[in-house]
C-alpha cells in the first residue's frame, strides 16, 4: 500500500515508539542506547534523531499520545453536560488503558511523570498545561451544576482526582486490584470524593 509523506512520518514515529517500549521494558531506560533503539526499529540512527533528540523526548511523546488519546475518548464517548463522574471515568480509564498496554514501559512513564529525574522542561510544562486545559472546563461546569463546591481551586480539584487515579494504577501494579475490577474501583473512589467535594448544605 502506498503511503504519502505524512503517513510515512507517522508510521516511522510509531515504529520508534514501539521499539522504545520493547527495549525500555526489556533492558531498562538507562541501559538502552539510541543505536540499539534504531536497530530494533529497523531504521538508521540518524532517522531516530530526526524524530527524537533524546530518550526523554520519547517518553514525552508517549505522554503527548496519551493526552491525545484521552481527548479523543472524551469527544467520542461523552459530552460537556455529562455528570462529572462519567467524564472522569472516560478520562482515567483511557489513561489506564494507554499506560498499561505495555506494563513495564507504563511503569517507567509514570515514574518519569510523577517523580522525574530532573526538573520539568518547558516542553513538559506545556504538555502539563494542555492536560489542565482539558480538565478545567469539566470542573468548572461541574461547579456550575452544583456537583463541586464553587470555592474550590481547580488545581486542587485536579490533584484530588489524579491522586485517586495514581492509587488505582499503583494497586494494579502491585496486584491488589485485578484488571477486571479497575473500573469499579475507580468509579467507587470518584463517587466518594465527589460526594465529599459537594457544596455543604446547612
Amino acid at each position: 500500500m502506498y503511503l504519502n509523506r505524512e503517513e510515512k512520518k507517522i508510521s516511522k514515529r510509531k515504529c520508534i515508539l514501539d521499539a522504545a517500549m520493547r527495549l525500555f521494558s526489556k533492558n531498562g531506560y538507562e541501559q538502552t542506547s539510541i543505536e540499539e533503539l534504531a536497530r530494533e526499529a529497523g531504521i538508521g540512527k540518524g532517522t531516530v534523531y530526526s524524530y527524537f533528540q533524546t530518550k526523554k523526548d520519547i517518553v514525552r511523546a508517549f505522554c503527548e499520545d496519551e493526552l491525545e488519546y484521552t481527548r479523543s475518548e472524551i469527544t467520542a464517548k461523552t459530552n460537556p453536560d455529562s455528570p462529572l463522574k462519567d467524564q472522569l471515568m472516560i478520562i482515567f480509564m483511557a489513561e489506564f488503558r494507554h499506560v498499561t498496554r505495555n506494563s513495564e514501559f507504563g511503569r517507567l512513564y509514570l515514574q518519569e511523570k510523577v517523580f522525574p529525574r530532573e526538573h520539568h522542561s518547558q516542553e513538559d510544562l506545556e504538555i502539563q498545561n494542555r492536560y489542565f486545559e482539558m480538565l478545567y472546563p469539566i470542573y468548572e461546569k461541574a461547579q456550575k451544576r452544583g456537583e463541586l463546591s464553587s470555592d474550590l481551586e481547580l488545581l486542587h480539584i485536579s490533584g484530588h482526582f489524579y491522586a485517586l487515579y495514581l492509587l488505582v494504577v499503583s494497586c494494579w501494579y502491585n496486584g491488589m486490584i485485578p484488571t477486571e475490577e479497575i473500573a469499579a474501583s475507580m468509579e467507587l473512589l470518584l463517587l466518594q470524593t465527589i460526594d465529599g467535594l459537594k457544596p455543604q448544605t446547612n
